[in-house]
């Protein structure tokens, strides 16, 4: 049976993430809820394969309980990101801790109305994450520049996705209910995929944006959006200046207390006079930085990217095309030949 198999092979691909994404070698201290969250759902997989393929039923009484702690762990990890301080966090931990709480007292008894809380706990928490993100990119305040966008893409897709999870639990029930069990393990077998999903954009996240490891909270100070233009004038001072935009852990809120203007009227600001996030902001100036490097030096365009700020190749090729229409050779070739073309010739 082509089934039997599945799970396992999806619990052995999170555990080949896992070790991927855990053994990054830089400064940046992990998410930890990203990388619980890997191990539960390899976990959960493999209980679903010992549930659907061997007919193990007593997984049935864990297997709940760790599917509704994974959104709170997908939140904890996004609010990481989000938000300027983790002192709130032990007292949010029983808020969090209640959803599983509550399940495993469903599990004991009332059964029947386990899915339903599942369900109920993947929408809420869906939705939690896209209030948590409302302003956007800028919202993963604590992210590098570098990997905001593809982190924000990510978490949103991971948030969409717990919905789709619901809804899957939702067509097993009613298979289970109208009497067809037997196909419920080709449903579950997709649920597995959706799983798979859930994790790997959120691994994509964690892998692509971090917290360092010194960033310290920030003061909360008002806004005062008459300030536009003298706001905007700072910012690009210290861009400037201090050619800050080099820095490939700029975020957010150390711009923010480099500038001495609160993060909030910073992204305010920008995004009523460009139109743009506060990262394709910061981008354009390494871009811009990236162009000048390729048309002066013969350095590599490898050398370039991590000299103008970035990081990873794909983020800097992607900033890049956005913001020249072409590829950082094309740019190269074509500001090489123009130099080399004689006035006038």
């Amino acid at each position: 049976m082509p089934f039997v198999p599945l799970p396992f092979v999806v619990a052995l691909l999170l555990l080949i993430l896992l070790w991927v994404v855990a053994r990054r070698e830089d400064e940046a201290a992990p998410n930890l809820p990203f990388l619980a969250l890997i191990l539960l759902a390899a976990l959960q997989s493999v209980l679903t394969g010992l549930r659907w393929g061997y007919g193990i039923s007593e997984v049935g009484y864990i297997a709940p309980v760790s599917a509704a702690i994974m959104p709170a762990l997908l939140y904890a990890g996004v609010a990481k990101l989000a938000r300027t301080s983790d002192r709130q966090w032990p007292a949010r931990l029983a808020l969090h801790a209640a959803p599983a709480a509550i399940v495993a007292v469903l599990v004991i008894v009332w059964r029947d109305a386990v899915d339903a809380a599942l369900i109920a706990i993947d929408c809420i928490y869906a939705a939690a994450i896209l209030w948590l993100l409302r302003s956007g990119a800028d919202g993963l305040r604590l992210a590098p520049f570098d990997g905001a966008v593809p982190a924000y893409r990510a978490i949103i897709a991971s948030a969409l996705t717990l919905c789709l999870s619901g809804m899957v639990d939702m067509l097993v029930s009613l298979e289970v209910a109208s009497g067809r069990g037997d196909r419920a393990a080709m449903v579950i077998g997709i649920a597995n995929l959706f799983i798979l999903v859930i994790v790997g954009v959120a691994a994509a996240a964690a892998s692509q944006s971090h917290v360092p490891p010194t960033e310290q909270a920030e003061a909360a100070s008002p806004i005062d959006a008459s300030e536009d233009a003298d706001t905007l004038r700072r910012v690009e001072d210290v861009l400037q200046e201090k050619k800050l935009y080099r820095d490939a852990n700029l975020n957010l809120n150390r711009l923010a207390r480099r500038a001495g203007i609160p993060a909030r009227q910073i992204s305010a600001v920008i995004n009523r006079a460009t139109g743009k996030n506060v990262s394709q902001y910061v981008n354009e100036h390494r871009i811009a930085e990236a162009c000048r490097l390729l048309t002066e030096t013969g350095q590599s365009v490898t050398e370039i990217m991590f000299a103008a700020g970035f990081q990873t190749k794909s983020n800097f090729n992607r900033e890049f095309r956005r913001v020249t229409d072409m590829t950082p050779l094309a740019w190269r070739e074509r500001n090489a030949q123009s130099l080399a073309t004689p006035v006038g010739g």
